[in-house]
């Protein structure tokens, strides 16, 4: 059974404020034609990342120090993690050919599929540890066998181009116009718009992403109100990102070599859990945030000597 000490009002109000922030942000970027400047991205990341900080601090406050580092912990590795898929899902909507104006939309669908998706493995992934201890070790060996292939594939995206083109070919998309629909008939057949089979492709990555992504958080905690709540708040930031993703990539050069490094780390934490005891939250908030650091400083350190070079090479 779950460990959480969240009852159904912690509950009932973590899932009301998410659905009305997400109401509220559709209605936003409706009025805006479903387009977001550079900055309105930075700026709606920051809100996003606002709301997490703000969550942490009221869990602190309600549960205790323990989960609100938990959660931490958590969000970060979630949102790392995230900062990498987004830019799969820069590659499926290009695939499909959607248009920028419908990005938001098609994005907001699948975050809302995948929070649902989430909450199933959570439920099951914790159920399962909390009474089989010993599935810690293939949850382990999951994550480190992710973690190396991230690290051999750490500057490249050719493995999931690869799996796009293969989705995108086994599906029945019609060139008729969507008319902001999922489904059309053509010919009697129901077949897909160009947004639907986007959304399935969003979908069937977020399988993928949730094997890496759900052990990873689960290794910190099993508590099933605060791993969610972690997902969803990393989750609703994406589409923000989305929109900073092109720049993001170029600059973040290190990010996977980083995201490799963490996963391992945490495949080897819940691996020995199973004989040492759990590691504390607060030295896996120190770990997780002193290799993002690294991950994030070393990127921004080439990307500022690229900069410097760059001028000598024109000239």
């Amino acid at each position: 059974m779950s460990t959480s000490q969240a009852g159904a009002t912690e509950w009932a109000v973590l899932i009301a404020v998410i659905g009305v922030l997400l109401v509220i942000d559709l209605v936003v970027m409706r009025s805006r034609g479903g387009v977001m400047t550079n900055r309105d991205a930075a700026l709606a990341s920051a809100f996003w990342v606002g709301v997490a900080l703000a969550f942490f601090v009221g869990v602190t406050l309600t549960l205790g120090v323990t989960p609100g580092e938990a959660f931490l912990s958590g969000y970060l590795v979630e949102k790392s993690l995230s900062l990498d898929n987004v830019f799969v899902f820069l590659l499926i909507l290009n695939a499909f050919a959607i248009p920028s104006t419908d990005h938001h939309r098609v994005l907001t669908y699948g975050i809302i599929v995948a929070l649902v998706l989430r909450a199933l493995f959570i439920v099951v992934g914790a159920a399962a540890l909390n009474a089989f201890g010993w599935l810690s070790i293939p949850f382990a060996l999951v994550l480190l066998w992710t973690g190396i292939r991230l690290w051999q594939h750490r500057h490249d995206h050719g493995a999931e181009e690869k799996m796009i083109r293969g989705i995108a070919g086994r599906l029945r998309i019609s060139d008729q116009p969507a008319d902001r629909r999922l489904l059309t008939r053509e010919d009697g057949r129901l077949m897909f718009t160009a947004a639907g089979g986007a959304l399935v492709a969003i979908f069937l990555a977020d399988l993928l992403f949730a094997v890496d992504s759900v052990p990873a958080i689960l290794a910190i905690t099993t508590d099933t109100y605060i791993v969610w709540a972690a997902n969803a708040f990393a989750l609703l930031g994406l589409r923000p990102l989305f929109f900073l993703v092109a720049d993001l990539v170029d600059r973040l050069y290190y990010l996977k070599a980083a995201l490799a490094a963490l996963l391992i780390f945490v495949a080897f934490k819940l691996g020995l859990s199973e004989f040492i005891g759990k590691v504390s939250p607060i030295i896996s908030l120190a770990v997780i945030g002193v290799i993002l650091a690294i991950g994030v400083g070393a990127s921004l350190i080439r990307t500022r000597r690229l900069a410097a070079v760059a001028p000598r090479h024109d000239g």
